[in-house]
C-alpha cells in the first residue's frame, strides 16, 4: 500500500477508530477528535463530494454515539455535535481553496512546460547522416524550467551542436537560454569556423572580446540590470561535424567536456586543447578558442551533457561515473541510451538529483 493510498483512507480510519474509541472508553471520554479530524485530513486530498460526505460521516457516527445511551440534547452531545458540524463546513471551504490552488499550480506548469518546449525543442532523429537524441530532466519532479540548453543546426559547415548551463534558475535563466541558443542559431548558419561561433565576429557589437553567443548574453545581463550585469555568464561546449569528413571537433568554454563511446564501447572524453572562460565572461579575459578535432568514425557517438549528469551524487557523496554509464553500449540507439542513463543517474542518487540534466547524443550511421 502506498503512502497515497493511504492517507486518502485515513478519514475513514480515524472514523472507525473514534467509533471503537467511545465504545471502549467511559462515557466521560470523547472521541470527538477523531472525528473532526477526518474531514480536515481529506480536505486537501479528496474531491469536495468527498470531503463532504467524511464530514456527514463524521456527523452521523457522533450522533450514534450519543444514541446508543438514549440521546438527549445534553450541553456535551450539542456541542460536540456542532464542533463536527463546524470543522466539516471549514473543511469543505480548505477542500476549495486547495483545488483551486491546484488548478493555478497545473496552469503555471502548463505555461513553463510550453515555454520550455519552445525554447528547447525537440531535435529531428536524423540530421545530416547522423542519429539524434536529446533529453532534458529536472531535478525536481515536475519542475520544468531550468537554465540547461542544447540545440542542434545541419549547417552549410557540417551538423552543429551546442549544450550549455545559464547561471541561475527559473524564467529568468530561460530568457537567457533563449538569447544564448538564438544567438548560436544565427552564427552556426553563418560562421565559417566553430571558433568564431563561440568567439569573434564584427556584426555584433563588442564581439571580439566576448564571440556570438557571449556578446548577446552580456547584452541581455546589461538590459535586465541588477546582479545579472556582473555575474552572468554561461558554460558551453559546440561541437561540429563536418559532412563526410569521420571527425568531430569540439570548442569547450568551461563546461564538462564530451564523452566520445567508440564501436567497441571503450568512452574517452574529449577534453579541450586549452582552458576558456564561460559565455558573458569573455571581459576577464581574451584569448582565441583553438577547437580540439578526434576521429569520429561510423558507430561511434557523442555525449554532451551538463554537470547535472557528472556531479549527481549518491547518498555517501560519490559522484555518478557517466563513463562507466556509457561502456558497452555503442550499438544502442540514441533515444534508449539516455532514457537509460537518465534512470541510472536517479538509481545512483536515490531520486534526490541535485541539479537538472540536460543531455544530448549524436551518432554517426
Amino acid at each position: 500500500m502506498t503512502v497515497r493510498t493511504l492517507a486518502r483512507l485515513l478519514p475513514a480510519l480515524l472514523i472507525v477508530g473514534g467509533v471503537f474509541y467511545d465504545a471502549l472508553t467511559p462515557v466521560a471520554f470523547t472521541a470527538v477528535p477523531f472525528f473532526t479530524a477526518a474531514p480536515l485530513v481529506a480536505a486537501p486530498l479528496s474531491s469536495l463530494r468527498t470531503t463532504v460526505l467524511t464530514g456527514l460521516a463524521s456527523f452521523l457516527a457522533v450522533y450514534a454515539v450519543h444514541a446508543r445511551f438514549g440521546f438527549v440534547p445534553d450541553a456535551d452531545a450539542v456541542t460536540e455535535l456542532t464542533t463536527v458540524a463546524t470543522v466539516s463546513a471549514l473543511a469543505a471551504g480548505i477542500n476549495r481553496v486547495v483545488r483551486r490552488g491546484d488548478r493555478r499550480l497545473a496552469s503555471a506548469r502548463e505555461v513553463a512546460e510550453a515555454a520550455q518546449r519552445a525554447v528547447l525543442p525537440e531535435p529531428a532523429e536524423r540530421i545530416g547522416g547522423f542519429e539524434i537524441a536529446a533529453r532534458y530532466e529536472a531535478a525536481q519532479e515536475g519542475t520544468l524550467v531550468g537554465g540547461d540548453l542544447y540545440a542542434v543546426q545541419d549547417t552549410p559547415y557540417g551538423v552543429r551542436l551546442v549544450v550549455g548551463d545559464v547561471r541561475g534558475k527559473g524564467m529568468g535563466a530561460v530568457a537567457a537560454v533563449a538569447v544564448v541558443l538564438g544567438a548560436f542559431r544565427e552564427a552556426a548558419e553563418q560562421e565559417a569556423a566553430l571558433e568564431a561561433v563561440a568567439w569573434g565576429s564584427p556584426r555584433f557589437e563588442r564581439s571580439r572580446e566576448l564571440g556570438e553567443a557571449g556578446a548577446a548574453l552580456a547584452r541581455e545581463g546589461v538590459r535586465r540590470g541588477g546582479v545579472d550585469t556582473f555575474e552572468g555568464f554561461t558554460t558551453a561546449v559546440l561541437a561540429e561535424l563536418p559532412h563526410g569528413e569521420g571527425t568531430v571537433r569540439v570548442v569547450n568554454r568551461g563546461h564538462p567536456p564530451p564523452l566520445l563511446l567508440h564501436a567497441d564501447g571503450t568512452v574517452r572524453p574529449v577534453a579541450a586543447s586549452e582552458a576558456a572562460l564561460p559565455l558573458g565572461m569573455g571581459e576577464l579575459g581574451a584569448w582565441p578558442d583553438r577547437a580540439a578535432e578526434r576521429p569520429f568514425p561510423s558507430g561511434a557517438a557523442l555525449l554532451l551533457h551538463t554537470d547535472g549528469l557528472s556531479e549527481a551524487r549518491d547518498a555517501h557523496g560519490r559522484f555518478f561515473d557517466p563513463e562507466r554509464g556509457l561502456a558497452d553500449r555503442a550499438g544502442t540507439a540514441p533515444g534508449a541510451l539516455l532514457a537509460r542513463l537518465a534512470a541510472e543517474v536517479r538509481r545512483h542518487t536515490g531520486g534526490r538529483m541535485a541539479d537538472d540534466m540536460a543531455l544530448l547524443v549524436v551518432r554517426r550511421t
